[in-house]
């Protein structure tokens, strides 16, 4: 099918009335520009005065005590608990077993010299807790326990402060209990800057590393300090996509899109189905379903301005306007999911089949990790992964004359070529220490330094 045939039979039943949200307001960047310059400039004075302003927020220290981490674990139901611990243990688990697809190795690649690469985690990770609107406790198991798994020796969090003072309980334990080496209660781009400046008084150093959600304001400072610290992915408002069949229960449907909705005002959900009875049916079950919801408002603006129901021509056109959507979370209910599973080559993560839903991979159950790519950027990047916290470093040998034999003439020819008489005489001068100066003649840079020379004996011209 071409794409020119494709359009003809794509039919929406529902567009997006406003614009996805990509990037940050020119007001957002210009006001963290303006608090990264003066924390940089005031230190830990300065992110005490916008803990101050911001949240009400100035506690004696902002470290959490040991105390008040045990009173928070007494505080959560046990209930709760378990399920965190269930959680934490399946992604724990998960990033065990990525970390085993990543090896290191050596091996000759020609005579006489040898190529490896080490995995090597980094040193130290900020891991930023979203606990604004409401504290999303799976977010430590994908930024504190997944880079424990890794390897990494520091891991220090950064929590908002509660509206009452302190830290949400629940989310203190779940922080707690997934491996932080020390816990903040400081929130905001006060925290980023704070943990990427080095400025606790126990840090000791900048962290190399900083990951983690958080609104808009997070997002831009997470921009403006990437190069300075590595980051995970600049995330906007969370996505979901349905692909469905006629096969499909509306009802499933229309309850994971609103979902996902409900995660703020300006979240994409988008259903691409090759039924149209099964896309009005699901309209329709959005709808009841939003006169049912607790809290209706949030997802009822992300759906009426920013959902989208479309039908596809069949299986290959879903496929393609799926890839063109790349969304953060994908979920398929279809009588041929393995087709799409094969087939699908852009999303953060996929949930196959009715019995899946993102909330199972929100929540930190599935083991799969939450931090996902949003606004397109699943065309050229994964999620966050136990991959992301370690460094693949590559190192080589010579191990001995063959190896130069075979490396020494083609540098040097390049070298030559290029006019870079320094790189050519690190080569040259490693065969001339084989005693087999005929190999190669020292160079006569003719032509401003830039013609090749004639060489005799190892054929470098």
């Amino acid at each position: 099918m071409s794409v020119g045939d494709a359009r003809v039979t794509t039919t929406y039943l529902k567009r997006p009335k406003e614009e996805p949200v990509k990037g940050s307001a020119p007001e957002v960047k210009e006001r963290v520009s303006e608090m990264l310059l003066r924390i940089e400039r005031g230190g830990l004075d300065a992110v005490r005065a916008y803990s101050r302003e911001l949240d009400g927020w100035d506690p004696p220290d902002f470290r959490v005590s040991e105390e008040e981490i045990g009173r928070a674990a007494e505080a959560v139901d046990p209930g709760l608990r378990e399920a965190i611990e269930f959680g934490r243990d399946n992604t724990r688990r998960f990033a065990e077993m990525q970390r085993g697809t990543l090896v290191d190795f050596e091996e000759e690649v020609a005579p006489g010299v040898v190529a490896g690469q080490r995995q090597v985690p980094v040193g130290s990770v900020g891991a930023y807790q979203p606990a604004g609107r409401v504290p999303l406790l799976a977010s430590p198991f994908m930024t504190v326990a997944v880079p424990k798994v890794a390897g990494v020796e520091n891991v220090v969090a950064c929590v908002p402060p509660g509206g009452a003072g302190g830290v949400f309980p629940a989310m203190l334990h779940s922080i707690a209990v997934s491996g932080a080496d020390a816990i903040y209660a400081v929130g905001g781009v006060q925290a980023l800057a704070a943990m990427a400046f080095g400025l606790f008084e126990d840090l000791g150093s900048p962290v190399d590393m900083i990951v983690g959600a958080g609104n808009a304001y997070v997002a831009e400072a997470k921009r403006q300090l990437f190069g300075r610290v590595g980051i995970d992915l600049l995330a906007g408002p969370s996505e979901v996509a349905v692909i469905a069949d006629g096969s499909a229960d509306p009802e499933l449907v229309a309850a994971d899109l609103l979902g996902q909705a409900e995660h703020g005002p300006t979240s994409p959900a988008s259903l691409v189905t090759t039924s149209e009875e099964l896309g009005k049916a699901v309209m329709g079950e959005v709808e009841r379903q939003l006169g049912e919801l607790r809290t209706p408002d949030v997802a009822r603006a992300a759906w009426s301005d920013h959902g989208t129901v479309v039908v596809a021509g069949g299986r290959e056109e879903a496929a393609r306007l799926s890839d063109g959507l790349a969304p953060e979370h994908l979920e398929v209910h279809t009588q041929e999911d393995g087709w799409y599973l094969e087939n699908l080559r852009n999303y953060g993560s996929l949930f196959l089949g009715d019995r899946s839903t993102v909330a199972y991979s929100d929540k930190g159950m599935t083991g799969t990790n939450h931090v996902l790519p949003t606004a397109g950027a699943a065309r050229y990047t994964g999620g966050l992964s136990v991959a992301k916290f370690t460094k693949t470093l590559t190192y080589q040998r010579v191990t001995g004359d063959e190896g130069t034999r075979r490396l020494a003439p083609p540098v040097v020819r390049f070298s030559r070529t290029e006019g870079l008489w320094a790189h050519e005489a690190t080569a040259r001068k490693r065969l001339e220490r084989l005693g087999e100066q005929g190999m190669v003649r020292s160079p006569r840079p003719p032509d401003g330094g830039r013609a090749g020379q004639e060489e005799t004996g190892g054929g470098v011209r």
